[in-house]
């Protein structure tokens, strides 16, 4: 296993520590976070749908990945340039985020963790595995994994505005928690999903020499 490849594994690994470090903190954090002034709680609610998976698919979320396509697109040289790149872009957008959505909903029907709204009946830490129910699908979160993903394709992408989408990503994640929808675990850990699978659609296109390059120390890097 080449040390790049190892070295995301132990990433896998302190992403998970760091999930499971907030898992007696949720409670806690999530009754306080619904209980700021409603005019907080209430633009949070404005926002928080833009961490969807329909919505980076087939609303807006779409229509930045086209426009980003067609900037690339403008700047290659070459008719057959030009297709390769729209094709592998696209094809790298859909299976990071659609990897993401993928697994997120797995994980959601295998863990059944009851949401924040049943914390009263069921506490923060219950479990009801394949209940298949909306009630008992709080972890991991969805719309943080959506926009885990959709951030962190372009993270890679854009290595120079990686705080900016990490803060694009963590401020539509800190709004499932203020709405009540999901724990504090439950945003990190769909955050760090999202990202992790970024990374490594980036790593399986850089062995393929598709978009990315593999360095001097083997991390994939944007060709451009």
């Amino acid at each position: 296993m080449n040390r790049p490849f190892s070295s995301s594994l132990w990433l896998l690994l302190a992403a998970i520590i760091l999930v499971a470090a907030l898992l007696p903190f949720d409670g806690a954090i999530s009754q306080r976070a619904q209980a700021l002034p409603d005019g907080i709680v209430a633009f949070n609610r404005r926002i928080t749908d833009f961490g969807t998976f329909s919505w980076m698919i087939y609303g807006s979320g779409s229509i930045v990945i086209v426009a980003y396509i067609l900037n690339r697109v403008a700047r290659s040289d070459g008719f057959s340039s030009r297709t390769k790149t729209a094709w592998r872009l696209a094809l790298y957008f859909l299976v990071t985020i659609g990897s993401a959505s993928a697994l997120v909903h797995l994980f959601k029907f295998v863990i059944g963790r009851a949401r924040p709204e049943l914390f009263l009946d069921y506490g923060a830490h219950s479990l009801t595995p394949f209940a298949n129910e909306w009630l008992f699908e709080s972890f991991p979160s969805g719309h943080s994994a959506a926009v885990g993903s959709f951030f962190g394709a372009f993270a890679m992408l854009a290595p120079r505005l990686r705080i900016l989408f990490a803060l694009g990503a963590l401020i539509i994640g800190i709004t499932r928690v203020v709405v009540g929808a999901h724990y504090p675990s439950d945003v990190a850990a769909g955050l760090l999903l999202g990202l992790w699978i970024a990374l490594m659609t980036a790593f399986i296109f850089a062995r393929q020499n598709w978009l990315f390059r593999l360095d001097e120390k083997g991390w994939p890097r944007p060709k451009m």
